[in-house]
């Protein structure tokens, strides 16, 4: 399921934002605006990478929907919620409705925009407009990093760094850093307000699993 704002002129750069327990607090399948916060840091780091000319796309599994616990419909007052705490549009906010041992026949299934599968952020670049080699996923969890390898963008896992010799390729986050506002630091810093890569990024490029 989607939902954008349309696509703009070339290929640009986004920031793919997980939701729960990355731009918002995790509250297990939360569709009540009252209870939306955001997390610390996300309206600086989003403010800030938005300004400097990344789209901000949303991507997010909602199994909640598969399980007949909410409708799609809820998820756009969510949208509308986020949009009002961070005091700014999202460039997309797209969600994998799917599960397969879900109650609701129509998403009772095995799909390919299930993080970790990359289906969410291809989508989204084909419909916005988006270069995934300048782009980046960011996310609590090592199923969002390897979404992002897997679409061929660099990727910051928020939390306390990982063991790296206990990680797969496609589960090693290109930075690792404690909010979206320290992501946006740390992404400005490396590559200048287009996007463009520099000295001080990673000369690595994003592995492909």
């Amino acid at each position: 399921m989607t939902i954008a704002n349309g696509a703009t002129c070339g290929p640009r750069p986004a920031i793919f934002l997980d939701k729960d327990g990355t731009l918002i607090d995790d509250v297990p399948y939360n569709v009540d605006p009252a209870r939306v916060r955001l997390t610390r840091g996300a309206r600086e780091g989003a403010t800030a990478l938005q300004a400097a000319g990344y789209a901000l796309v949303v991507v997010t599994n909602q199994s909640g929907v598969a399980r007949g616990l909410f409708g799609n419909e809820a998820l756009l007052i969510v949208r509308a919620r986020i949009e009002a705490l961070l005091g700014r549009r999202l460039d997309g906010f797209y969600w994998c409705p799917h599960y397969p041992a879900g109650v609701v026949r129509e998403y009772a299934l095995v799909c390919g925009c299930r993080k970790p599968q990359p289906g969410l952020l291809t989508r989204a670049a084909g419909e916005l407009g988006l270069d995934l080699a300048r782009s980046w996923m960011v996310g609590d969890i090592l199923s969002d990093v390897e979404a992002g390898c897997r679409a061929g963008c660099r990727t910051a896992l928020l939390g306390q760094p990982p063991d790296p010799l206990s990680l797969a390729p496609q589960h090693m986050p290109t930075l690792v850093a404690g909010d979206l506002a320290e992501v946006a630091r740390r992404i400005l810093g490396a590559t200048g307000k287009s996007g463009e890569r520099s000295a001080l990024d990673d000369p690595r490029p994003a592995p492909r699993a």
